[in-house]
């Protein structure tokens, strides 16, 4: 190797391959490529075309936003390109019981006041009878979703405007596409192929090389496993095992299917609890995304097909695609030399559309925790990765087993095993601290935080027995005048907002977007 391209510390550059494109592989390759430096890592990816992605992923949290601004993508741009709308939360219909409805917003429940947090005082007022409309009248993000409505939020921190935060529902695929363009513009060198054969070192069992199906071979010293719920190599090759999470999250399957657009673009996901599962509706500039998500145990396959084409809004672009699965997560996601990120780590049902945020978490954490080029493979590194991980999945299964196991659904077989069953110790506990004083998790590190587990307990009907008692500083009179103020505070700016559609329309209108809107009319 030549003296141009050898690093600072005199060494060749770390060579990086990932195994498997789609949205885990495209995301590592430009989260790598755009934060550490080239002469110190190369990086290859190996896709073939002939492999296809799960694809449904459509649907993302505000933390998507944080890493295209990272890697530099002008949002307009991005979002015309991957047939983007805004997300401002996610509705939840029937969760509780039939006809109940409330969305888990990207913001905050009301304000702190005497420095208490905002739902000791709700939680008050609700004890004292004070006549108000609901939890969701004080939060931004659910008046303004509600009202179809969108703006960018406010940057001066003590606007009400600033109070909440947006993601995007995309094409997946599309998505994928624009960041393979983008990293290959930067160095990242793309191989078409399938791998058909794993090399390892006899004495450390590292992986050494893969071969492809041409008879190429590609040596890496650091091997990112991209390659679905296949997990070709952390699964297949290092015999990593599988925790399996299925008498907590019973649903292991999930059909998918597009149709057209009809009515207004709305600015969140909707989950609809079905007799078996839930469904999702997404919409896109083009398209509206639809799937279910449904335990096989309490459905057949035909049945739970003919259950989610009666409810598209539109005409079904094409045949309902079957996804089987099982839920939970590799015991280790490091193992060796051998980083699995996405479908090859871990799945978790988009209930809460944690799947691309998770892959997010998982390159970010690597790009901290990269090797240094020359110095082998540290196991602290893995350790440290590991448990990072460990403790994203495990918060994330415990917030999506809530959604379940705080339910009303009597006398249906799904529904009532999942309100019955016995839940994880760590969501025993925070369910007990929220009962006794309305106490919620409050995360610096992963999912999900405060308002976030406001919305799904009380949503769903679960109300605490106490609150803070420095709450009872204010006086009756004085919190009924407060909450009034903030409710109608909220209600007049959004009203001041532009439609979600016409924002749309006027900031990133994606060309092939012109005729659904014709057709949606």
């Amino acid at each position: 190797m030549s003296e141009a391209i050898r690093n600072r510390h005199g060494s060749q550059p770390l060579r990086v391959v990932i195994v498997g494109g789609g949205t885990a592989g495209w995301m590592s390759a430009a989260g790598i490529s755009r934060q550490l430096r080239t002469e110190d890592y190369s990086v290859t990816l190996i896709e073939s075309d002939d492999i296809g992605t799960v694809g449904v992923g459509e649907a993302t949290l505000p933390h998507i936003k944080i890493f295209n601004d990272m890697l530099g993508i002008d949002e307009a741009q991005f979002m015309r390109e991957t047939r983007a709308t805004f997300k401002l939360g996610i509705q939840f219909r029937d969760w509780d019981r039939p006809g109940d409805c409330y969305i888990h917003p990207f913001g905050a429940f009301g304000e702190p006041w005497g420095g208490v947090e905002f739902q000791h005082h709700f939680f008050r007022a609700l004890r004292a009878g004070i006549q108000h409309p609901s939890l969701q009248d004080y939060s931004y993000a659910v008046v303004a979703a509600r009202n179809d409505a969108f703006e960018f939020p406010n940057e001066d921190r003590k606007s009400v405007r600033s109070t909440y935060a947006y993601a995007y529902h995309f094409d997946a695929g599309l998505y994928a596409s624009y960041l393979r363009s983008w990293a290959i513009e930067r160095g990242v060198r793309r191989i078409e192929g399938r791998v058909c054969d794993v090399s390892r070192d006899p004495t450390t069992g590292d992986l050494v090389e893969v071969t492809l199906q041409s008879g190429e071979r590609i040596a890496g010293d650091l091997f990112i496993d991209c390659s679905g719920f296949r997990s070709l190599l952390l699964g297949g090759i290092l015999g990593v095992a599988w925790q399996d999470w299925t008498h907590w999250l019973p649903c292991d399957r999930a059909l998918a299917v597009p149709c057209n657009r009809v009515g207004a673009l709305t600015p969140y996901t909707r989950a609809t609890a079905r007799q078996a599962g839930w469904t999702w509706r997404i919409p896109l500039q083009h398209r509206t995304g639809n799937g279910y998500v449904f335990s096989s145990q309490f459905i057949k396959d035909s049945d739970a097909q003919s259950a989610l084409l009666a409810v598209l809004d539109g005409a079904a672009q094409g045949e309902p695609r079957l996804l089987r699965f099982s839920p939970g997560r590799r015991a280790l996601a490091w193992s060796g030399n051998c980083v699995a990120i996405g479908l090859a780590s871990g799945f978790l049902e988009p209930l809460e559309s944690t799947s691309i945020y998770l892959i997010q978490a998982a390159v970010t954490d690597l790009v901290k925790l990269m090797p240094k080029p020359g110095s082998g493979t540290d196991p602290r590194l893995a350790d440290e990765f590991n448990r990072l991980n460990e403790m994203q999945y495990e918060r994330i299964r415990d917030f999506l087993v809530l959604h379940y196991a705080a339910n009303r659904r009597v006398g249906e077989p799904l529904w009532d095993y999942v309100r019955t069953m016995p839940l994880p110790d760590s969501l025993v506990h925070k369910l007990q601290l929220y009962r006794s004083r309305a106490a919620l998790p409050n995360y610096q590190y992963g999912l999900f935080a405060r308002d976030s587990w406001l919305s799904v307990l009380y949503g769903q009907g679960i109300v605490p027995e106490g609150y803070d008692r420095l709450a009872d500083a204010f006086t009756i009179s004085k919190l009924a005048e407060r909450l009034t103020e903030l409710r109608n505070r909220i209600q007049t700016n959004v009203d001041a907002m532009s439609a979600h559609g016409a924002f749309i329309a006027d900031y990133c209108r994606a060309a092939e977007a012109a005729g659904s809107e014709e057709a949606a009319a």
